[in-house]
């Protein structure tokens, strides 16, 4: 009776994880790529660690406390009060609509919900969605708008059904499809927008999206026109200028986060096409990046733009790590991981996550910096409407749980070691289907051991595969207690007959890295452990009455310790730790914090420390 019973229970837990997986294939594109997806997100995951306490501090002080009727202002009462403000509702109901999907929050749902109604409400018979007079359509930023109300509005009929956003985001491209183009009488899209034609022109990624939804072929038209604009004499020329020269910087204007969002447009046009033609160059834009124009926190540019090779100034003058720009290096790195499914990928999400990602949104207070330095107070601030990172940086944490664990090339893999539960329909070795369960315990990234029990529906073979961070030293992958042998990629992977309890334990090591600052920062180290880099902060070392700029001597230890034990009441995050300074025959230790920590009380904080001419 026992095993009939718990049987019973197995089967109603499957039917539920069923159902509650094909509820949200409802709403898919009615398009297919024709370039599969590599990497396809776990349908069914709960975090509970890092990752998912910075998940519901964006959601709890951030999302929740926006004013619908401030981001709605220039909607209501044309023209709104600054150029750009139209930009901010598409990216709140894109934030929103992943939150909830993660979630199931129903505050956030109601929300959103009242800010689509209200915000379709406003939309002209014709349908304009932006927030300029008549006479001063199509300028500055109104292209732009509209591009983020298409993709609001896409994103969250995706996770609702709810029809008349859809209906809403159609209006607004149809509208643009009717303005622009190559026709006699339709303006140039080049012209209507900043940044030569780049910030127009990423338009193209949601008209995708929404031509994908919808099937209507003349959103796929258009995004044709958009790709052969770019490269006539008024456009950027993005794919000309990586094939001559292999460099951002040769791109348009060097403008990052317009650059980049066009990049994922064009990803995504590769995937519904199959046209080779448009892989190459952005791999290329990519390697470039990371070889060339890449903080070590995992975001790009300087004053909004690309930088010379290997010129990254970090200082708060320098107008570093924009947040939208880090946001949308998480989208460049997130298409190109579904394309191919490489590792690599992954590792960069990781990278600008735990490091830049998270250094933009106060944890304390969920306030938001536009510039996030490496070196001094962090700008923070708690307006709305005001900056395009204030709504980016919230849009790139609700991106997160998507890129935690999922399927690359039907094999189920685990890209980030949190803790949590993933429950996900997967492909056994002999082609049948089934249901497999995981559960993931760990004090990640505090700790360099994560337990995982494996419980599929039923005994089957199959693969599960586990990315080896480039950071990790001796790796070890112990399954029901035998040692399994590495491989010389990112991927482990162990194929074996899986069964209900199996245990998986992954131990690694997580060493104190010495990174010079050359050489923008010669004569400087930073220090990293494991994905984060550190970081000293004044409210831990106030001996340091300015901290920037603190220098090391001969005799400093890099044995790092754990020092949680003076993290203060009321500081967000748990970990802490110490190197000692040897002057004399005194030893002072010098605190460090996770960078994505750091100056959360408005203190001055540092990444780069002087080294006294020393060499490490």
């Amino acid at each position: 009776m026992k095993i009939i019973f718990s049987i019973l229970i197995l089967c109603l837990t499957l039917h539920s994880a069923k159902a509650a997986i094909d509820s949200l294939a409802i709403w898919n594109p009615v398009i297919p790529n024709k370039v599969d997806e590599k990497y396809i997100p776990a349908s069914l995951h709960q975090l509970n660690g890092l990752l998912n306490d910075r998940i519901l501090i964006n959601l709890e002080k951030r999302l929740l406390r926006i004013d619908s009727a401030i981001l709605l202002s220039g909607f209501v009462h044309r023209p709104g009060s600054q150029t750009w403000i139209g930009e901010h509702v598409g990216k709140f109901l894109y934030s929103a609509s992943n939150t909830y999907r993660y979630t199931h929050d129903q505050k956030i749902k109601e929300l959103m919900d009242g800010m689509v109604k209200r915000y379709i409400a406003t939309q002209l018979p014709d349908g304009y969605l932006g927030t300029y007079l008549p006479k001063d359509y199509w300028s500055a930023w109104d292209v732009w708008a509209h591009k983020y109300a298409i993709f609001g509005l896409v994103n969250y009929y995706a996770v609702t059904g709810y029809q008349p956003a859809l209906q809403s985001a159609r209006n607004a491209a149809d509208l643009i499809c009717r303005t622009f183009g190559d026709e006699p009488g339709k303006r140039d899209l080049n012209k209507s927008g900043s940044h030569v034609g780049m910030a127009s022109g990423s338009i193209l990624e949601p008209m995708i999206d929404l031509y994908r939804y919808t099937g209507d072929q003349k959103y796929l038209e258009f995004a044709k026109y958009i790709l052969r604009n770019w490269e006539t004499a008024t456009g950027p020329k993005i794919l000309k200028g990586l094939e001559q020269y292999g460099k951002v910087t040769k791109v348009g204007n060097g403008k990052a986060y317009e650059m980049m969002s066009c990049f994922v447009g064009i990803l995504k046009y590769y995937q519904l096409t199959g046209d080779a033609t448009y892989l190459k160059p952005l791999q290329t834009a990519w390697q470039d990046i990371v070889d060339n124009r890449l903080y070590l926190t995992g975001t790009s540019s300087a004053g909004e733009h690309f930088c010379d090779d290997h010129h990254l100034p970090a200082e708060t003058k320098d107008k570093m790590g924009e947040g939208c720009v880090t946001m949308t290096w998480i989208q460049f790195n997130e298409q190109l991981l579904k394309i191919t499914g490489e590792a690599k990928y992954a590792e960069e999400i990781e990278k600008a996550a735990y490091n830049h990602l998270f250094a933009a949104e106060n944890p304390e207070t969920g306030c938001v910096s536009y510039y996030t330095a490496l070196q001094g107070a962090k700008p923070y601030k708690c307006d709305q409407g005001f900056s395009c990172c204030l709504s980016s940086v919230p849009m790139g944490i609700s991106m997160l749980p998507d890129l935690v664990w999922g399927n690359i090339n039907n094999e189920f893999s685990i890209l980030m070691y949190e803790p949590g539960e993933v429950k996900e329909s997967i492909r056994a070795a002999d082609g049948s289907r089934l249901f497999l369960q995981i559960k993931s315990t760990t004090e990640f990234p505090k700790d360099g051991k994560v337990i995982y029990n494996i419980n599929p529906s039923s005994p089957a073979k199959f693969a599960i595969s586990f990315r080896i961070p480039t950071w990790a030293a001796n790796y070890k992958l112990i399954v029901n207690g035998v040692k399994q042998n590495r491989t010389n990629g990112q991927i482990l992977k162990v194929e074996r007959v899986w069964k209900a309890n199996d245990k998986v334990i992954v131990r690694f090591d997580m060493p104190l890295q010495v990174i010079k600052g050359e050489p923008t920062y010669a004569g400087y180290v930073a220090l990293k452990r494991g994905p984060q880099v550190l970081a000293m902060d004044v409210v831990f070392d106030p001996g340091y009455k300015d901290v920037w700029p603190v220098s090391l001597n001969k005799d400093t230890k890099f044995a790092i310790k754990n020092a949680s034990y003076i993290l203060t009441k009321g500081w967000v995050g748990t970990q802490a730790y110490s190197i000692t300074s040897k002057t004399g025959k005194k030893q002072k230790p010098i605190i460090f914090v996770p960078f994505a920590d750091a100056g959360q009380q408005a203190t001055k904080q540092q990444v780069w420390i002087g080294t006294g001419g020393l060499q490490y």
